[in-house]
């Protein structure tokens, strides 16, 4: 979330008209034209970047001014602050049909990275090329006195990943040599200090120191990103850079798969005798250049696991460490992927890091990569991963759901390691009301994940007990809210609604009464029953308006959906109509948040259609829920979907076509229960307790009495006498107040066309009772078929306006 202030600024960039852009557009060409452009062209290209990049669509500047902007950007003696300016106007306006930028003469490396960033942008495969081509010769010429390679790694890091291929192998080779020297040996002495040149100067004060630990120790072994030091020389900065393309040079010039080239498919005991040679720095020089780009990143991972175990004195270095050793740990999956001969030199480290950071709850992201690389070579190194597998479900999302960046990479692990977990998977499907926090808090950016997740968590025997969770999912945001309102000490605070207080919902969460329902809500893996947790509702009604509430409450229906695509698949007779019972259950059961039960009831509707089309006999087995639930009239609430849905499949399925155990005592119950309803709804006043019933509800009641009373014959002359009314009703002022005409209307009219369908009852049966074969789509579609034939006889009968004969 942005402040206020860069709100209001990022909303007036968008309300910005063509016009007033291109007159903007004509003062920034002016500025730019000038021999000294000053920071008022500072000032317009800022405000030109703000407008081009403030919109998802592409903003269409004058020609001259772009003419203008690769000019400026291409100039060697224009201030690198406006190159910059420059090169990002330029990028966000990709692709660009006037470009005309060329990288070919640049020897500037900065303005050379400037120039590459823009055309890579473009995304054209041969200028990409193109242009790694040109970086890669200003890297072969480059002299050590020259200048710097610094801002070109990132060029070539880019262009490998766009373009793969682009290099040729002595290229590649060259590249790896460089990132070897560049990793292994930089300089372990601080850079120089800058002279004053003033009197008391001399050549000994100006003697760098060596470079340091993060605890402050003198560093005793090769240079590395973790390591301090008040100035840096220009190898090692090339040092902190080379390790950061590192992973993904790796990947891009490796081999495809660790059984190619570099393995040979060495047996294990030739790999494990392999890597004991590969230590001795005699045999590393003698590597063909890959091989020894690996055997140096391995020795740097190495060191930085070591590094991280220093206390370090400063928290900027605190967290790098942490990042450096997530770093390592990726580095080091990447090869042993690509060489298994590196596996049983990383299993010690990796296993002692493992303990060391069950007991550091600060360095808890390094544990995912952890956890992936015992997944990814647990099998091979005969190592169970299932430890750290449970660590990282149970302890993660409990204690960390409110760390975006963590929940999302939490996530992310869940879903690349699905193949890998093997049979760990169980722990990973019993996780899933843990894994629930993290959507629950972080539903927004997290909801696509978990709807490409969520599949793999449900199974037979967690699908009763996921619905449930899915359901009280905002309550489960309002439970998380107060769990940190309440908690001591957190480590990363988010950020609360200030203008909320909840002290009731406080006092509530610590109250003994209600503890066992929040244990519950907040558990951490799946327990089987469910426990009913009604109670709650009314306790964390005050929080029900809160936004991170709201917003995970419209998550909801779009994972209920994804939740029934998955359960479909595999679920047999008695788990569907457990399922359909809760889903009649449940929709009067849930946390009052604005607007989710309507939404909710629309999804739960098609849902439960959806479930009785696949099992029509649960209609019958569930006559009871189903008689209870149109009879207590709460299904009118929010729009009567649910009520509708009901409705319909009881006029459906109730028949003795589908269950020969449907009985006519079962349809005259049925119909006197719908009846009932029909009644209430059109000759009550809407009030809190019964609201303004749809007409599509309407409708579907004087449908589904139709035909029950085409399958119980006796039924008809009620029906009739009802549908009469209906008819008579639909034309009265009454209706007239509580629908609109065109409702009203459609009311009327459905009810004389089954007034004119029950004239003749066999007919009637016939088209609202139909058989398999009878309601294929042929029937609809062929006008010849005993469908439309009848109808189209029934009205011509019952209207009088013909014979049977033609003429």
């Amino acid at each position: 979330m942005f402040s206020a202030g860069v709100e209001r600024l990022l909303h007036q960039a968008r309300e910005i008209q063509d016009e007033e852009l291109r007159k903007f557009c004509s003062r920034v060409s002016t500025l730019l034209q000038k021999e000294d452009s000053g920071p008022d062209a500072t000032d317009a290209l800022r405000r030109l970047f703000l407008v081009v990049s403030a919109t998802k669509y592409n903003r269409k500047l004058e020609k001259t001014c772009v003419d203008l902007l690769q000019t400026t950007l291409c100039l060697p003696t224009c201030p690198e602050q406006l190159q910059l300016l420059c090169a990002a106007i330029l990028r966000e306006m990709s692709p660009c049909d006037s470009l005309s930028l060329s990288c070919d003469h640049i020897q500037n490396t900065r303005q050379l990275s400037l120039v590459a960033s823009v055309l890579l942008a473009q995304g054209d495969r041969m200028q990409v090329r193109s242009v790694g081509q040109r970086v890669f010769r200003v890297l072969e010429s480059r002299q050590p006195e020259g200048p710097s390679l610094r801002p070109l790694l990132p060029v070539v890091s880019k262009v490998a990943s766009l373009a793969p291929g682009t290099f040729h192998e002595d290229q590649t080779n060259l590249l790896s040599k460089r990132l070897v020297d560049w990793l292994r040996y930089a300089s372990v002495q601080q850079g120089p200090a800058h002279s004053s040149g003033g009197f008391f100067s001399t050549p000994r004060a100006r003697q760098p120191g060596p470079v340091t630990e993060v605890d402050g120790a003198v560093a005793t072994d090769f240079f590395t990103v973790l390591s301090t030091g008040q100035r840096f020389t220009e190898d090692q900065w090339l040092n902190v850079q080379a390790f950061s393309m590192l992973r993904s040079w790796l990947l891009l010039s490796g081999p495809e798969s660790p059984g190619a080239p570099d393995t040979d498919d060495k047996s294990e005991l030739e790999g494990s005798t392999l890597s004991v040679l590969s230590a001795a720095s005699s045999t590393s020089r003698l590597l063909p250049p890959q091989e020894r780009l690996r055997e140096k990143a391995f020795e740097y991972c190495q060191r930085l696991i070591e590094q991280s175990d220093r206390r370090a004195l400063r928290k900027g270095d605190s967290d790098l460490q942490k990042a450096c050793l997530v770093e390592a740990v990726l580095v080091l999956d990447v090869l042993c992927r690509q060489d298994p001969s590196f596996l049983y030199r990383t299993l010690s480290c990796l296993k002692a890091l493992q303990v060391r950071l069950f007991g550091d709850p600060a360095c808890v992201r390094a544990l995912l990569p952890v956890a992936q690389f015992f997944l990814n070579h647990g099998e091979a190194a005969a190592v169970d991963s299932e430890a750290v597998c449970q660590h990282v479900l149970t302890r993660v999302p409990s204690e960390h759901f409110h760390s975006p960046m963590l929940a999302f990479e939490l996530v992310q692990f869940c879903r690349d390691s699905l193949p890998l977990f093997g049979r760990n998977l169980g722990i990973l499907k019993l996780s899933f009301p843990n894994l629930f926090k993290l959507l629950a808090w972080n539903s927004p950016p997290l909801t696509s994940e978990f709807v490409a997740l969520l599949p793999s968590l449900v199974d037979a025997s967690t699908a009763v007990e996921m619905l449930h969770a899915l359901l009280d999912l905002p309550c489960l945001t309002a439970a998380l809210d107060l769990q940190l309102r309440s908690s001591p000490a957190v480590s990363e605070r988010p950020l609360w609604d200030v203008s909320f207080r909840t002290p009731s919902c406080l006092e509530a969460f610590r109250d003994p009464q209600f503890q066992g329902l929040f244990q519950h809500l907040l558990r951490a893996e799946a327990r089987g029953p469910t426990e009913r947790l009604a109670p709650l509702y009314q306790v964390l009604q005050p929080m029900a308006s809160c936004a991170r509430v709201l917003q995970c409450a419209q998550a909801v229906p779009t994972l209920l959906q994804v939740f029934f695509s998955a359960v479909t698949q595999f679920a047999d007779r008695a788990l569907t109509i457990q399922l359909a019972r809760l889903l009649l259950e449940r929709s009067d059961s849930l946390y009052q948040v604005p607007g989710y039960e309507a939404c909710v009831h629309r999804a739960l509707s098609s849902q439960f259609l959806a479930l009785c089309e696949r099992q029509p006999s649960l209609v019958v087995e569930l006559a009871k829920e189903l008689l209870e639930f149109v009879g207590s009239g709460s299904g009118m609430r929010s729009g009567g979907s649910m009520l509708t849905s009901v409705v319909w499949a009881i006029g459906e399925y109730v028949s003795v076509s589908w269950d020969r155990r449907c009985t006519v005592d079962q349809i005259n119950k049925f119909f006197e229960a719908l009846e009932a309803l029909l009644f209430e709804v059109t000759h009550s006043r809407p009030s809190d307790t019964l609201p303004k019933c749809p007409p599509q509800l309407i409708t579907a009641l004087m449908t589904t009495l139709t035909k029950l009373a085409s399958r119980s014959q006796d039924l008809i002359p009620r029906v009739s006498l009802f549908l009469s009314k209906m008819r008579t009703l639909a034309q009265s002022p009454a209706m007239g107040a509580l629908h609109c005409q065109e409702d009203a209307g459609a009311i009327g009219t459905r009810a004389t066309e089954l007034l004119n369908l029950l004239r003749m009852p066999s007919v009637a049966q016939f088209v609202l009772t139909p058989s398999v074969e009878v309601s294929e789509s042929r029937y609809h579609r062929d006008t010849i078929t005993a469908l439309p034939l009848a109808l189209r006889t029934v009205s011509r009968l019952v209207e009088k306006e013909a014979g049977l004969l033609p003429g």
